[in-house]
């Protein structure tokens, strides 16, 4: 089975060919440097199926990495895989970047099972811009949920973790380690397309494949009732009454 996988939700976008049946399955991988993707993403996939000596009706499925990240790469990825799976009458996977992140870490040296995670819970970070995060919890490879944090709720969600179980925390941002320095996290590189490859053949496995029409970016953004919550305001006092 032959797999196309796309990501230009992060600074460096990148697509791949892979094959179930070849070793290793990634044929090729191309980059897109900068923010390029808008033009080179096409002409990008269409050089990489050729150099492999295949051709787009090969191919069986595509993933694609659907955010967080940036708005305008996340949305040309997004719109180029919709409209290939499309136009050929391919299933279509969408995967998490946080996801792609979580799945980075290493296996412990003595597991059994090499794509078993290193640790039971992983919280993947990433820099969502004015002082908030893209954050994502993983339990044993499951997505516990995904949110968008400001600092302080960063800390106050990992660090009881940290303190009670194996956990861990990565992130392939330095700035984010940095601001984060308490949480110890490790710094990996950053996710490329061949990295959804694992993510994506469990899905397709599974025939978990996405809807083409509704499928959508994954913005990681507050929900309604997070942004216009307010605070309530405490009485004040009259007649000598304390306010509860």
């Amino acid at each position: 089975m032959k797999l196309l996988l796309i990501d230009t939700s992060g600074a460096v976008g990148s697509v791949a060919l892979a094959d179930t049946e070849a070793s290793p399955a990634i044929l090729a991988r191309e980059t897109l440097p900068g923010r390029t993707a808008s033009e080179r993403l096409v002409p990008a996939i269409k050089a990489l199926i050729e150099r492999c000596g295949a051709s787009l009706q090969s191919l069986s499925a595509a993933a694609v990495v659907h955010g967080p990240g940036s708005f305008t790469g996340v949305r040309v990825g997004l719109s180029a895989a919709k409209g290939l799976c499309q136009a050929l009458g391919i299933p279509i996977v969408a995967i998490s970047r946080l996801a792609v992140l979580a799945g980075m870490v290493p296996s412990q040296p003595d597991s059994p099972n090499p794509d078993a995670p290193a640790h039971p819970c992983i919280h993947a970070l990433l820099d969502a811009g004015r002082g908030e995060f893209y954050y994502g919890e993983y339990s044993n490879g499951i997505c516990l949920h995904e949110a968008l944090l400001t600092r302080d709720e960063v800390i106050a969600a990992v660090h009881p973790c940290l303190l009670a179980e194996a956990a861990m925390v990565v992130t392939c941002e330095p700035a984010v380690a940095a601001s984060l320095a308490e949480l110890t996290a490790q710094l990996v590189r950053e996710p490329t397309a061949a990295d959804a490859l694992r993510l994506a053949l469990q899905r397709i496995q599974r025939k978990q494949f996405d809807d083409i029409a509704s499928l959508d970016a994954n913005y990681v953004r507050r929900t309604d009732a997070e942004i216009f919550a307010k605070p309530t305001a405490k009485r004040t006092p009259t007649h000598g009454t304390p306010a509860p």
